[in-house]
């Protein structure tokens, strides 16, 4: 299909190249005839037949007689006629025949030109004819001269050179505009060909790169960038749904596994201790059920309220709300007003403090100030601490690290993902950066402008 709509532009854009040339060579072919014919009705008029009626009035004037047959090397139609109005001398092809025209001059004008289509013997011909006064004692005399009308496409040898010409220009624009245009087409047919090869089990294929630098160059490389990041989106989705689902059966596993190891042995089943384990295993399901989801709304792009908030008083807010599991010491600043969505910051919040009490040895250290027009909030654990080149890996989907911070800590493996996404959505950032002993993770978010 993609190909047949290639074809068909190719033949659109000829057939378009081919009509805009027919329009031009007519265009000037028109103007060359307009020229010509007028150059040739000039010359008609104003040499041919000035000179034939002119040479016969001086026989006249000289009072030469005039042969009843006048011969004429220029034109064929030349009548006299006299004083009486009756034809007294013609050229021979106009012997014999009647007068060709009865307009005569005006008073004050000894020649005057016409276009007559009604002529004696012409009916089917216009001609053009020039009447020349000449007074004499015995009376006015008129002389006629006439031809016919220059055709509009002046002579058939000019039109069928015209005609030959922008023929053989249509021929060679159409011939070269589809060629050109299906030298261009091709890599795009190349592009197109491979994307519809290209499947979502298949995405390291790539695109040929035309060697020009072009518009199709630029588009072949589009394409791969666009193949690039949908290749790793895919790898992404796949290792979250791995690791999702990865999550989600241990919890299960271990569940189904208690539960049938007490129904093998009922009567010798601690039904209250296991009930208790069964809760955990719930918490545990119910606590990644809800990480993923609030993932899901994330990337979808879901609404969020965009209001101003006191960070320090919302931060203060929830650490008294908390039970703390290890000591937390708080460095608390005014001024620290960002505009965002109170749920999500809470969110951050509490999944950053959550993390530090699950690696602290026996304190964290909670920050909330402004500076450089942002409001910071450090999150600080004197635990193990983080490895530099792990840094960024923490905030991956499902990641723990393989020492300190594992499955057994009880956390979901989504809490800093979250936590770095809902503070991008808020126009911020959230790192860990340097700290002495353990693990220091800073968000900082644009302070909310002044009102006015």
């Amino acid at each position: 299909m993609i190909l047949l709509r290639n074809r068909s532009v190719r033949t659109r854009l000829t057939l378009l190249s081919s009509a805009v040339m027919a329009l031009l060579c007519a265009g000037i072919s028109a103007l060359v005839l307009a020229g010509l014919r007028d150059s040739a009705a000039h010359r008609q008029t104003d040499e041919v037949l000035h000179d034939a009626v002119l040479r016969v009035a001086q026989q006249i004037t000289r009072g030469r007689p005039l042969p009843p047959v006048i011969r004429s090397e220029e034109i064929d139609v030349l009548q006299v006629v006299g004083p009486d109005g009756r034809v007294v001398a013609a050229a021979e092809p106009m012997a014999g025949k009647p007068r060709i025209s009865t307009f005569t001059p005006p008073e004050d004008n000894l020649q005057v030109h016409r276009t007559v289509c009604d002529a004696p013997g012409f009916h089917d011909t216009c001609m053009n004819v020039v009447s020349m006064r000449l007074p004499t004692p015995s009376g006015h005399w008129t002389v006629y001269g006439a031809e016919p009308v220059v055709p509009w496409y002046v002579g058939h040898l000019l039109m069928a050179t015209l005609v030959g010409g922008s023929l053989l220009l249509v021929g060679a624009t159409t011939i070269g505009a589809y060629r050109t245009v299906g030298r261009t087409l091709d890599p795009v047919e190349a592009i197109s060909g491979e994307l519809q090869e290209i499947t979502s089990t298949d995405l390291e294929r790539r695109v040929p790169v035309p060697g020009h630098r072009d518009e199709i160059q630029r588009l072949a490389l589009t394409v791969n960038q666009t193949l690039d990041r949908l290749q790793a989106a895919v790898e992404r989705e796949r290792r979250f749904a791995s690791d999702a689902s990865h999550d989600l059966r241990s919890p299960i596993t271990a569940m189904r596994t208690q539960v049938e190891e007490a129904l093998l042995h009922p009567d010798d089943a601690d039904w209250p201790s296991m009930a208790r384990a069964q809760l955990a295993g719930l918490d545990r399901l119910q606590a990644i059920v809800t990480d993923l989801l609030a993932l899901c709304r994330m990337d979808a792009g879901a609404a969020s309220a965009d209001q101003p908030l006191d960070l320090g008083e919302l931060v203060g807010a929830e650490l008294a709300r908390r039970v703390p599991r290890k000591a937390v010491v708080t460095d608390i600043r005014p001024g620290a007003v960002v505009a965002g969505d109170r749920l999500q910051l809470i969110r951050m919040f509490t999944n950053l403090v959550d993390n530090a009490e699950r690696h602290a040895a026996s304190s964290v250290s909670v920050e909330v100030r402004p500076e450089r027009g942002q409001g910071v909030l450090e999150v600080r654990d004197d635990g193990p601490g983080i490895p530099v080149e792990q840094r960024e890996y923490v905030f991956q989907r499902f990641t723990r690290l393989d020492t300190a911070r594992n499955r057994e800590t009880g956390g979901t493996g989504l809490g800093l993902a979250i936590a770095r996404q809902i503070a991008e959505r808020h126009h911020g950032t959230l790192a860990l950066e340097d700290s002495p002993r353990g693990a220091r993770f800073v968000a900082r978010l644009p302070l909310a402008p002044t009102p006015s």
